[in-house]
């Protein structure tokens, strides 16, 4: 599967993360949010352009971008780096194609054996039936 580098249509930008952190948070602006139009996007063919809008629906907005998140470090850098592969990862699920599935035919020595068992069972049921009759 190629997945083009498209960086240069990411848009970034840093904002004041919540929780815990004290005065550092309140002063620093180190929360990331990525966002990608998916629609409007060049480097994609409109194919893998449908699909990442199908099955990433979910986290997509109704202008067609997608939107992406991480505040889990205090470096903006680090966030910023941690995001970008999240995006990356999540196109790149998005995007595999999922295998079909090949049925498998049942051997005929399973068959074979379940005849076997149906036979002995059956035989067992008619020696009961002949002993009270």
């Amino acid at each position: 599967m190629f997945l083009p580098d498209l960086f240069s249509e990411l848009q970034f930008k840093a904002v004041r993360a919540g929780g815990k952190g004290g005065q550092h948070v309140n002063k620093v602006s180190s929360r990331v949010d990525l966002s990608f139009a998916v629609a409007e996007s060049v480097l994609l063919s409109d194919e893998q352009k449908n699909i990442l809008l199908e099955k990433l629906a979910n986290r997509v907005n109704k202008d067609g971008v997608l939107k992406l998140t991480e505040q889990s470090d205090r470096s903006q850098h680090e966030n910023k780096e941690r995001v970008i592969k999240k995006f990356y990862a999540l196109l790149r699920k998005a995007l595999t194609p999922v295998k079909k599935r090949k049925k498998s035919k049942v051997p005929k020595s399973v068959k074979e054996k379940r005849f076997q068992k149906k036979k002995v069972r059956s035989e067992k049921k008619k020696l009961r039936s002949e002993k009270f009759v």
